[in-house]
C-alpha cells in the first residue's frame, strides 16, 4: 500500500471513530451541522457540547480559560451574520438587543462543557443557521445548528367562542415543497366532514364546541421526506355540560338551572362579564336581572318553588367583553295525579299517575314506597311482605287494587335516564279511618282495666288528702272555743211560766 493511501485510510478511520462519540441529540464541538425544530411560542435548545475526552485534564479550568460566541449566519429575515450572545474569558456577557432577554447560557452547564444556547420564547423570525465558536486555551472549535420554526396560528385570535367559525393554520420555515398535511385531535386523526375541512395547510372548524377544545397536532410532510409536527392547545369559551341541558324537579320543590362557562373569563384577560336569565311566557319576556361577576364562571338561576306554570325553556345569556354567548335550559316538572282526590277509603281502587312536562323520550319511571304508617314491628314486617308487588314497580302508573292500612305512607316516583336518576317526586297517601296500630283485644282490655284502677286510686288519694287537710285546719274564731252553749227559751214557754207564777200568787 502506498504511503498516501495509508494516510488517507487512517484519517477516515479516525473521523469515523470520533463521530461515534457524539452525544445523542446533541452537537459536539467540531461535529457536523445539527437541525432542531421548535414551535413558535415555545422554547428551543441549540446544542453544543465539548466532550471531556477532547479536553483532557483541563476541563476544570473552563470558566477561566474559555470564551463562547454564538452567531447567526443567516436566516429568512437576517442575511448578514451577527452576534447573538458572547461570554468572554472574564465572564462578561454581551447579548444582541433584538434577542434580549430571550437567549441564555447556563453557568453550571458551562463548567461541564455544555455551551448550548436556549431561546425562549421562539419566534418565527428566529429560524436560520447558528454557529457557536468556543475558544479554550489556544484551541478554537465550533458548533453549527440550524433552527427550524413551525408556526400554528389561530384565527380569530383567542378567546374562541363556541359556534363561531375558526381557522387553524400550520406552516414551517422548511424550504422544500409541502406534500401532505394531517391534523390530529387528542391523538386521533381528524377526517374531513361538515364540521372539519382541511386544505392548503389550514383546518377550518365551522361550528366549534367545547368538546373540540384540547390538544391539536399538525403534521407536515415535505418532498425531501422531512416530516415535522407541532402541538397547539385550543381553548374554546363556551358552557360546561350538555348542549341542551334538562333539569328535572318535583312540583313544589326548589330548582337550580345551571349556567357555567368552560373557562374563567379572567384567564383571557377579560374582566367585563355580565349574565342574565330570560324566559318567554305568553308573548311576554320575563327577565331575572343581571349579574356582574368576573371572578366566577357560574351563573345559576334559583327557583324556590316550581309548579307546572314554571316548566319550559329558559335562556342564559353571558356577555364576555364584546361577545355574547347563550344557552337554553329546559325545566321539566314531575307531578303525581291520583285517581281519587283527598283521603282514600279503605278497599278503594287507586291509581297514581306520575307525569313529566317536556319529556325527552328516554325517561323511565319507578315507583317505591319509602315508609309505612305501621309502627308495630310485626305488622311492619307483614306489610313489607304483602307489598312485594307494590314496593318497586316500573312504569309511570302505580295501581293499588284494594287500598289497606299498610299502604298508608309516602310513595316516591323516580325518573331515570341513560345517565342515572334525573329527579323524583313524593306523594303522601292518607286512608280514611286508618289507625296507626291495631293492638289485640286482650291487650286493649288490659289497658282499660289498668286505666280504671289508676283512676280509682287517684280518687281515693284525693279524698283522703282533703279529709286530712280539713281535720288539721285550725278554727276560724278561737275565742269561741271556751264559751258554753245556753238554750234560749221560746215565746210559748215564757208565757206558760208567767201563768204559773200568777196562779201561785193568787193562792
Amino acid at each position: 500500500m502506498k504511503p498516501v493511501s495509508l494516510v488517507l485510510f487512517l484519517t477516515f478511520t479516525l473521523l469515523a471513530f470520533s463521530a461515534g462519540h457524539i452525544l445523542p441529540g446533541a452537537a459536539e464541538v467540531g461535529s457536523r451541522k445539527q437541525k432542531v425544530w421548535a414551535r413558535a411560542g415555545s422554547s428551543a435548545m441549540l446544542p453544543c457540547y465539548l466532550s471531556h475526552r477532547k479536553m483532557g485534564k483541563s476541563w476544570k479550568q473552563l470558566p477561566d480559560k474559555t470564551s463562547v460566541l454564538w452567531k447567526r449566519l443567516g436566516g429568512s429575515t437576517h442575511q448578514e451574520p451577527h452576534a447573538v450572545l458572547e461570554v468572554e474569558v472574564s465572564g462578561l456577557r454581551k447579548t444582541a438587543l433584538p434577542m434580549r432577554p430571550r437567549v441564555s447560557l447556563q453557568d453550571s452547564a458551562l463548567r461541564n462543557g455544555n455551551f448550548s444556547l436556549r431561546i425562549s420564547p421562539v419566534r418565527s423570525e428566529d429560524a436560520g443557521l447558528y454557529e457557536a465558536r468556543v475558544v479554550h486555551n489556544t484551541k478554537v472549535q465550533s458548533c453549527h445548528v440550524e433552527l427550524g420554526v413551525i408556526t400554528v396560528t389561530l384565527s380569530p385570535p383567542s378567546p374562541v367562542v363556541e359556534n363561531e367559525p375558526l381557522l387553524l393554520r400550520c406552516n414551517s420555515s422548511h424550504r422544500a415543497s409541502l406534500v401532505e398535511m394531517c391534523w390530529f385531535h387528542s391523538g386521533s386523526p381528524v377526517p374531513t366532514s361538515r364540521t372539519f375541512c382541511s386544505s392548503h395547510g389550514a383546518l377550518s372548524i365551522f361550528r366549534p364546541a367545547t368538546s373540540d377544545a384540547g390538544s391539536w397536532r399538525c403534521q407536515l410532510r415535505y418532498s425531501d421526506n422531512e416530516t415535522i409536527s407541532a402541538m397547539y392547545n385550543l381553548q374554546i369559551l363556551g358552557f360546561d355540560g350538555p348542549t341542551s341541558p334538562v333539569v328535572y324537579a318535583a312540583a313544589g320543590s326548589a330548582a337550580d338551572l345551571p349556567c357555567t362557562l368552560s373557562y374563567l373569563p379572567s384567564a383571557f384577560g377579560i374582566n367585563a362579564v355580565t349574565a342574565h336569565w330570560s324566559r318567554l311566557v305568553g308573548g311576554h319576556l320575563q327577565d331575572w336581572g343581571i349579574s356582574h361577576n368576573s371572578s366566577s364562571r357560574s351563573f345559576p338561576l334559583h327557583l324556590p318553588a316550581v309548579g307546572l306554570g314554571d316548566a319550559g325553556q329558559y335562556r342564559c345569556a353571558v356577555s364576555v367583553g364584546s361577545r355574547t354567548i347563550s344557552r337554553d335550559v329546559t325545566l321539566a316538572v314531575v307531578t303525581v295525579t291520583p285517581s281519587i282526590q283527598g283521603p282514600v277509603s279503605e278497599g278503594s281502587h287507586l291509581l297514581l299517575l306520575c307525569s313529566l312536562t317536556h319529556p325527552q323520550g328516554h325517561e323511565r319511571f319507578q315507583w317505591k314506597q319509602l315508609n309505612s304508617a305501621s309502627t308495630n314491628s310485626k305488622l311492619a314486617r307483614a306489610a313489607s311482605h304483602n307489598l312485594g308487588r307494590y314496593r318497586f314497580q316500573m312504569g309511570p302508573t302505580l295501581e293499588i287494587p284494594h287500598v289497606s292500612q299498610k299502604d298508608t305512607g309516602t310513595w316516591e316516583c323516580s325518573v331515570y335516564g341513560p345517565e342515572g336518576r334525573l329527579g323524583a317526586v313524593e306523594y303522601g297517601l292518607q286512608i280514611t279511618g286508618a289507625q296507626v296500630s291495631s293492638p289485640p283485644t286482650i291487650f286493649s282490655g288490659q289497658v282499660t282495666f289498668g286505666l280504671t284502677l289508676t283512676f280509682f286510686l287517684l280518687l281515693t288519694v284525693c279524698v283522703l288528702a282533703l279529709a286530712l287537710q280539713k281535720r288539721a285546719r285550725p278554727p276560724a274564731f278561737p275565742a269561741l272555743d271556751g264559751m258554753i252553749a245556753i238554750t234560749v227559751p221560746g215565746k210559748k214557754e215564757v208565757e206558760e211560766n208567767q201563768k204559773e207564777k200568777i196562779q201561785q200568787t193568787e193562792c
